[in-house]
Order: structure tokens, then C-alpha cells, then sequence
């Protein structure tokens, strides 16, 4: 008789490559290519250190099992691009990281204890998904006051919470967008206009579908001219040398 199976196994011997093969297909389905380690290597990385202990970022990313920590962000893990947080706390920062648009999906971001003097409200363009950001006390709120529904300061630091829509049913912001075209958020106290419907053009002034087959023609023969014009110059070039 063959010796017994230990108690509690939840594998046959024969299951274990499966489920290594398993374990590295997940990894590898989360791994965020080239392009997407390059991104976040930017953002995550531009301070040394973790993400500190304690932080309204630790705190967020550690009560949501489908969020991991690396570097100094908090990242999905279905998409590692996708930063739901950001801590940069405590880094000597006179100025913002380069590869700051990289974390515009981030729900959670940590500025404070940086030598900040100037944080332009176009940093946080296309930031429509933030909830709370921690600045160093300095610094007033992205947007300005009407932008969020809470301000908090505690000692050298101040906190803004619940983005606010810029265009809410008041219509406050409405008559900025020209006729035909909706006005949709772009980030702490910024919006953008977009043509409904099918209009389009300049002030969404134009109906109807866009001339795709047109527009690409033109295109196209213009850069086919320009190509031989090219050629032709390099031609005569070649013969006079």
C-alpha cells in the first residue's frame, strides 16, 4: 500500500506545476509592460521610500485588498498604471515631479512638508477622480475654497476633501460653453467643454458627422506632395555634388 496523503492537502503532487503556471500567468497579466513600468517608475519613484506609515495613502490603499503599495503610490492591481494614490510627503520638493500627470486617476495625494511655493491649478488638470489632498499649509486648495467641500488645516498642513462638480445643476458655470456643447469636469475647479450630440468644429458650430474620408484625404496628399518635394531636393543635391 502507498503511504497516505497528508492531512490538509489541497493539492495532488501532480497540481503543482498548474498552479505555479497559474501564479505566473497572474503575474505576468499585471506587469504593465515597457511603456507602463516607465510611467509609473516616474511618478512612484520620484521620491526614495515608501509610502508612509500612518498616511491618509497608507490608510486608503490598506483597507482596499484590490489596491497594492510600491514606491510612493498606491496602484490597482488589476491595472498597475492606474495610481489610486499618491504620497510625496516629506521630499524636499520645491517643485512638483515631472511625471505628476501620471497619477491624475489618484483618489488620495499627500504634498505636505515640502518647500512648495507655487502649485498653478493646471497641475491638477484632468484630476476628476480626487477626493482629498494634503498640502503644505502655504499652498491654498486647487481650485480655490468653492472647489471643495471641506478645508481642514492642522498645524503646517492643509487638507482638501470632496472635489466639488464645476458644473452642477445650478448652471453656475453653464453659460461659459458655447450652444451645443456640454460642460464636463476637468479637475479641482476646472472644466472643459464638449460638443454634444453630433456637432463639432469650432465652438461645436458645425452638425453632422466629421468628414473622416476628406479630412484624411487632404492629409494624405499634402504629405505625399511634401514627401516628393523632399525627394525631388535631395535629387538635385545628389546630382550637383
Amino acid at each position: 500500500m502507498g503511504r497516505p496523503a497528508a492531512a490538509g492537502s489541497g493539492f495532488e503532487s501532480g497540481s503543482r506545476p498548474r498552479a505555479w503556471a497559474l501564479r505566473l500567468l497572474l503575474a505576468l497579466a499585471a506587469w504593465p509592460g515597457p511603456g507602463g513600468a516607465a510611467r509609473l517608475s516616474s511618478v512612484c519613484s520620484c521620491c526614495p521610500g515608501p509610502v508612509r506609515r500612518g498616511s491618509a495613502v497608507a490608510g486608503y490603499c490598506g483597507s482596499r485588498p484590490a489596491l497594492v503599495l510600491q514606491g510612493r503610490c498606491c496602484l490597482s492591481r488589476a491595472a498597475p498604471q492606474d495610481v489610486q494614490g499618491l504620497d510625496l510627503s516629506n521630499c524636499s520638493l520645491p517643485l512638483l515631479c515631472p511625471g505628476f500627470q501620471d497619477a491624475s486617476t489618484a483618489v488620495v495625494i499627500d504634498l505636505t512638508e515640502n518647500p512648495l511655493e507655487n502649485v498653478p491649478n493646471t497641475s491638477f488638470r484632468g484630476f476628476t477622480r480626487l477626493q482629498s489632498v494634503s498640502l503644505p499649509l502655504a499652498l491654498e486648495c486647487p481650485g480655490g475654497d468653492l472647489a471643495w467641500d471641506r478645508i481642514t488645516t492642522h498645524g503646517d498642513s492643509r487638507t482638501c476633501q470632496g472635489q466639488r462638480n464645476p458644473c452642477n445643476s445650478s448652471g453656475e458655470l453653464a453659460w461659459l460653453c458655447p450652444e451645443n456643447s456640454l460642460c464636463t469636469p476637468d479637475g479641482p475647479g476646472l472644466f472643459q467643454c464638449l460638443c454634444s450630440g453630433n456637432y463639432h468644429g469650432y465652438k461645436c458650430l458645425r452638425k453632422g458627422t466629421f468628414p473622416m474620408l476628406l479630412f484624411y484625404g487632404i492629409l494624405g496628399a499634402v504629405t505625399a506632395a511634401l514627401a516628393l518635394l523632399a525627394w525631388g531636393s535631395q535629387r538635385r543635391k545628389a546630382k550637383a555634388s
